[in-house]
């Protein structure tokens, strides 16, 4: 009979298992959290347009006012011009999204901007 006072090389494989399980959770828990954190801002858009095949829209963000363009290429997928009026920006974080720029997606105003669905566009920001 073994005496339980020590665990064998065993049981605490186990033990560091378990904690690094947990560890790994807590880890994509914190990404998961951080990824639901996106900017959102009130956007106007004034006018849309097309240039050699790029999709050129002029944008105005209420607070804090600026005024910038969004771009995508035109028959890219979520790649849309927008009419004037009122939307919902949604800035990604880096390294997301299919523009090798800071991407944001655009949604009607009143749209769950949590349900990609609802989404009517994916726009590089240019400043």
């Amino acid at each position: 009979m073994r005496d339980n006072t020590h665990l064998d090389p065993r049981g605490m494989r186990m033990k560091k298992r378990i904690a690094l399980f947990f560890l790994l959770v807590s880890i994509l828990s914190a990404g998961i959290v951080k990824a639901a954190d996106r900017e959102k801002s009130v956007i106007t858009v004034k006018k849309s347009d097309v240039v050699t095949g790029v999709i050129v829209v002029s944008v105005q963000r209420e607070k804090p006012p600026k005024t910038f363009t969004l771009q995508c290429n035109q028959g890219a997928p979520n790649c849309n011009q927008l009419k004037a009026g009122k939307y919902e920006m949604v800035e990604l974080p880096a390294n997301s999204g299919m523009y090798d720029c800071k991407d944001v997606q655009v949604y009607g105003e009143t749209a769950d901007t949590e349900d990609s669905d609802q989404r009517l566009g994916e726009y590089c920001l240019v400043e």
